[in-house]
């Protein structure tokens, strides 16, 4: 606690790319639910070499746990790798909400 109430919650962003088979399987589906879950902001998309990439933004734990789900991904999902990268720290959320980008 800071001398005038509860401190403001460190909130950092990161990049993430999923590589597997996470395309046609709801992937982004489980992303966002999972996003939500845990009260992230961000986004998700497909991307035309059929890995997913995105980016996740909130307090750290939070992060550290969606980042821990990626590695398991939706149940019909095969993730071999994922890169989380440009972890940065951010004094607010730059997007509403965490969402599915449709877009390749």
């Amino acid at each position: 606690r800071g001398p005038h109430g509860p401190l403001p919650m460190a909130l950092i962003s990161a990049n993430f790319r999923v590589v597997g088979t996470v395309q046609g399987v709801f992937f982004r589906k489980y992303t966002k639910i999972e996003a939500d879950r845990l009260g992230l902001h961000g986004w998700v998309k497909n991307m035309p070499d059929g890995s997913v990439t995105g980016t996740v933004q909130g307090p750290e734990e939070q992060v550290k746990t969606f980042c821990a789900w990626l590695k398991r991904g939706s149940p019909k999902s095969v993730v071999k790798n994922v890169t989380v990268t440009d972890r940065t720290s951010i004094a607010s959320f730059t997007f509403p909400d965490f969402s599915v980008n449709r877009e390749k």
